[in-house]
């Protein structure tokens, strides 16, 4: 049996982090003393690893719950439930990551029209591009709205 402690220093993850997967039910301790000591066994170990694997990769809480109950009943479900949690997934990363490329270029556009002087930032045009709302998008570029 292990304390949450020795669960915390073989995963890597926090006590506070694995109290918090315990109450969004993805983990539990096998056994409790009497005075409340979580005690954790190897399959726990193994289930704690799973949500950190997973959790890494990108999945929500959500999703890794229903990871879970098929990793718990496998005959029950199909390599097509697990790739579709998966699918979801990537297309969620690719929707940010679309975001960030957006938001890339509109900084480096940002940048390249201010002059970055000495001077106050009375008339600074990031400023003023922040203030009128930013960019909008053009014919697919980015144009600082003046």
């Amino acid at each position: 049996m292990l304390k949450i402690s020795e669960i915390s220093e073989q995963t890597g993850l926090s006590a506070h982090t694995l109290r918090y997967y315990e109450k969004h039910g993805l983990i539990n301790a096998s056994n409790r003393s009497e005075a409340g000591y979580r005690f954790y066994t190897d399959s726990d170990l193994r289930r704690v690893q799973f949500v950190k694997t997973a959790r890494n990769t990108g999945f929500s809480l959500a999703d890794i719950g229903q990871l879970l109950s098929i990793r718990v009943d496998k005959r029950s479900h199909s390599c097509q439930d697990v790739t579709d949690i998966t699918q979801k997934k990537l297309l969620e990363v690719n929707a940010k990551l679309a975001e960030l490329q957006s938001m890339q270029q509109t900084l480096e556009l940002l940048l390249e029209s201010c002059c970055g002087g000495p001077e106050n930032a009375t008339h600074c045009s990031i400023m003023e591009a922040l203030d009128a709302g930013l960019p909008r998008e053009d014919n697919n570029e980015a144009r600082l709205i003046k």
